[in-house]
């Protein structure tokens, strides 16, 4: 059972107090801000092209199979075994195949993650040292902290403000619908 303490944060304008920890929530970061947003999307896109084909080659195999079968006694025994293997062939090579694809979306997700990291290492920096804070924690490391000194929001605004969509794109830097 997770524990969250809120107290009220300063007036509008108001700096907080300094605090010599502050915290992230590492998830909201990196899905809310901007670059995380459109690796996912890509990621979803890819994962639902991938289940399709899928689905198109389980629907091949599977007519491949009965007819196969279809003619299991009309073949001699040794040239059935021999088509047969093949077929368990092609299953496996193709099982193999997309298991591959979607172990390589998994990586995808893992390398943009870490590239996110490594390009918001400034911005994170700038608002401990104006947070006057010397530590950075995971917001799921922390029992209960005040929201003062969660700082996920102002982070994924500076970020979506220094690195955009990371695409290289500036008109892509708009949140998708």
């Amino acid at each position: 059972m997770a524990l969250g303490l809120a107290l009220s944060l300063p007036a509008a304008g108001q700096t907080p107090d300094p605090s010599p920890v502050v915290v992230v929530d590492q998830d909201r970061l990196f899905d809310d801000s901007l670059f995380g947003k459109r690796i996912l999307v890509e990621i979803d896109r890819r994962s639902e092209e991938l289940a399709a084909e899928n689905r198109r080659i389980e629907t091949e195999l599977i007519a491949q199979e009965r007819a196969l079968t279809d003619q299991r006694d009309a073949l001699p025994p040794e040239v059935f075994r021999e088509r047969a293997e093949a077929f368990d062939s092609r299953v496996t090579t193709h099982r193999e195949e997309q298991d591959a694809k979607a172990r390589a979306l998994g990586r995808r997700r893992d390398e943009a993650r870490q590239e996110f990291y490594g390009q918001i290492t400034g911005v994170l920096t700038e608002i401990i040292a104006e947070r006057g804070a010397r530590v950075l924690l995971d917001r799921r490391a922390v029992l209960a902290a005040t929201e003062a000194v969660d700082i996920t929001d102002t982070a994924i605004e500076r970020i979506d403000a220094a690195i955009g969509d990371g695409s290289g794109d500036p008109s892509a830097d708009t949140p998708p619908d």
